[in-house]
């Protein structure tokens, strides 16, 4: 029968699971929305192109389904690509649409004509620009395995004006989604890693982002207390083991590592990395990090392994079949717990490396705000975070419990994800209380976004940690020896009013200067989003040049924080 592209693209993102979408729409991506309508597909109406992917991505964090993330043409489309990077380095899977000119006219430079697959290659897993109508079908098949197989990660299509409304012959009932592919593990690369355990005295786990998108965390913890090893996980991970669970070493890391992951990590001598990337803000200094111990590297993409350094042992495959093996041949061979005389002593050199957070300053040391969120919110509520030393603190101080509650930007490090990325966890999860910490800069980064979750009803809360200062970039400075063009004062002394700037995007919103008074706030904030359903903008003042702890090796970070 016959239907046009449009038409035909909606039935299909409608068999495949999609029933999100957060889009602008605009002239060159009108007939698409034309469909999109009266389709059982909810559409959100963003403030911005580079939020729309940015709030795909974050609803795929917390649900796990695929999002349409969809907008018009040239420079709208080339808003995508900050969101798609962010989304591609993180291997989260977002399917985003745009409009293009007429394909006569592409060779003539038209009004908002831009060659977008070709800005979008390399940082997607494969970009089209639709050349015939009855190339769709084939097109949106592949589009949807190549997010799904694998590392997961976005696609763009982009649609010239003139196809989107052409016809082609289309029954959607001969339409099938393509078969995912199974990645198992060699059973003979799962021997080989049981005699390195078995060879081992003080082994070590770390559980990356993989293993959340494989959903075997709980297999990676049953793993751990069988051996009773402990449990490092990567930044992308936080919470994929509870914070309060025995095994937990924390992070290790050169700026997000807390002092019990790196100790740990660095007391090991055989490292087990599941669904991890090795990337370098996690291993800094790398002669220090493979220094006296072996690895075994497990990952679903074969091109990660060795990426960054051989390991003694790789295995492709998915995390969580590679867990279930390996779990499998330890209890058939009887393995015996690996040294649970140090698994016994981690929970006390976990509470005796812990980072000082309860200072009594106003302005607020940013170490006390983290302190209070912890304390305000339950393990099931939903944060997000972006990039710069609020980011920084966030890794090291905040405590999570649930696998998947953490939501960062984690390769990229995207100033501008926090505020959209927890609109789509809300669009995702509406009954979860949603919650992000920003800086006070970091907030004029897609912070328009705040009106759009107000306007849909998704409360969420905002805590800009508000130190008047580019804080990390200012940090970084100071290794040069200089300070130039980082310091915001406007920002806490009245000229900048972020207060009235939450309210202006439909927040209740207020200012605070102490924890009593931030403690509060928090209180008032979690009852608003609850009962109200209002947004809550809480800009808290703290302490300006306060610099985090960082360093270049495993072993050699400088402690910044002062004692009293």
């Amino acid at each position: 029968m016959k239907a046009t592209v449009s038409e035909v693209l909606v039935q299909i993102m409608e068999k495949e699971g999609i029933t999100t979408a957060f889009g602008i729409p605009g002239a060159a991506i009108n007939p698409v929305y034309k469909y999109l309508k009266d389709a059982p597909i909810q559409h959100f109406t963003m403030r911005h192109e580079e939020a729309c992917i940015h709030a795909a991505d974050g609803y795929f964090r917390a649900k796990h389904e695929i999002a349409l993330a969809i907008c018009s043409a040239g420079p709208g489309a080339t808003n995508f690509v900050t969101g798609l990077y962010t989304a591609f380095i993180d291997s989260m899977p977002v399917l985003a649409i745009v409009g293009q000119a007429n394909s006569n006219q592409l060779s003539q430079e038209p009004f908002q004509c831009v060659d977008m697959p070709e800005i979008a290659k390399t940082v997607t897993k494969k970009a089209w620009r639709l050349g015939t109508a009855s190339d769709l079908p084939a097109i949106m098949k592949e589009a949807f395995y190549l997010m799904r197989a694998g590392r997961p990660g976005p696609v763009l299509l982009e649609l010239p004006l003139d196809l989107q409304k052409a016809e082609l012959d289309f029954d959607i009932n001969d339409y099938i989604p393509a078969t995912i592919p199974v990645v198992s593990p060699n059973a003979s690369d799962i021997e080989k890693a049981v005699e390195m355990i078995k060879a081992s005295s003080s082994p070590v786990i770390i559980m990356g982002g993989g293993c959340v998108l494989s959903h075997c965390t709980r297999k990676v913890i049953e793993l751990a207390e069988i051996l009773q090893i402990p449990v490092i996980t990567t930044y992308m991970a936080k919470g994929a083991i509870p914070d309060d669970h025995p095994l937990n070493a924390g992070h290790a890391g050169i700026q997000v590592g807390q002092p019990i992951g790196n100790r740990t990590f660095l007391d090991s001598d055989l490292v087990i990395g599941i669904g991890c990337r090795f990337s370098d803000r996690h291993t800094g200094d790398l002669k220090t990090y493979r220094e006296g111990r072996k690895f075994i590297h497990i990952n679903i993409e074969p091109g990660q392994i060795g990426l960054v350094f051989q390991p003694d042992l790789g295995i492709v495959s998915d995390a969580g079949l590679a867990v279930e093996a390996l779990l499998e041949a330890i209890k058939k061979a009887g393995i015996a717990p690996v040294n649970p005389e140090r698994a016994a002593k981690l929970p006390a050199l976990r509470k005796s490396l812990a980072r000082k957070t309860d200072y009594d300053h106003a302005p607020m040391m940013p170490h006390r705000v983290f302190q209070e969120i912890n304390e305000a919110f339950d393990p099931d509520t939903y944060f997000t975070s972006g990039c710069g030393i609020t980011q920084i603190w966030s890794g090291q101080l905040q405590k999570i419990y649930k696998a998947g509650r953490y939501i960062p930007s984690g390769g990229a490090g995207t100033l501008g994800f926090e505020i959209p990325a927890l609109f789509g966890v809300k669009a995702a999860q509406p009954d979860k209380t949603a919650v992000t910490v920003v800086g006070d800069f970091g907030l004029t980064f897609m912070g328009e976004e705040i009106a759009v979750a107000s306007a849909f009803k998704k409360p969420i809360i905002v805590i800009v940690l508000n130190n008047a200062y580019l804080g990390l970039i200012r940090q970084n400075q100071k290794g040069y020896g200089f300070e130039y063009a980082v310091d915001m004062p406007y920002n806490q002394d009245g000229t900048i009013d972020y207060v009235k700037l939450g309210e202006a995007y439909g927040c209740l919103a207020e200012r605070v200067f102490s924890p009593k008074e931030l403690k509060a706030a928090l209180i008032r904030a979690k009852a608003a989003s609850q009962a109200s359903g209002r947004c809550y903008l809480i800009d808290a003042v703290c302490i300006k040049t306060q610099m985090c702890d960082m360093g270049g090796s495993l072993a050699n970070i400088t402690c910044q924080a002062p004692e009293v």
